[in-house]
């Protein structure tokens, strides 16, 4: 079993940045593709940004591309999203996600087969 939670949510003016953290119990992090997601209500889950179990490899959605950067670091058990250029639309509650097949790496919700709890992001206009 993998427990994730997300922290640095919080509410920022547009313009404005946050960076949110995911860090993941167990001794097997370092070989999961680890996804953010955001989720507004009554709207379906969205990939934002992936990365590999490397960090070698990243990839994002098109609206956050330029604005996000996902990185990881695999002693700390940790996955960060840096959130620049914030918009409005960009207000959500997010999500990390670990996928635990090696390798994979999806932009489906549902090839992920462990989530946080969430952590709300608000950007005023």
């Amino acid at each position: 079993q993998v427990q994730l939670v997300e922290t640095g949510g919080g509410l920022v003016q547009a313009g404005g940045s946050l960076r949110l953290s995911c860090t993941a119990s167990g001794r097997t992090f370092s070989t999961y593709t680890m996804g953010w997601f955001r989720q507004t209500p009554g709207k379906e889950r969205e990939f934002v940004a992936g990365i590999s179990w490397s960090g070698g490899s990243t990839y994002y959605a098109d609206s956050v591309k330029g604005r996000f950067a996902i990185s990881r670091d695999n002693a700390k058990n940790t996955v960060y999203l840096q959130m620049n250029s914030l918009k409005p639309e960009d207000t959500a509650v997010y999500y990390c996600a670990a996928d635990v097949r090696f390798g994979r790496m999806e932009v489906v919700s549902t090839y992920y087969d462990y989530w946080g709890q969430g952590t709300q992001v608000t950007v005023s206009s």
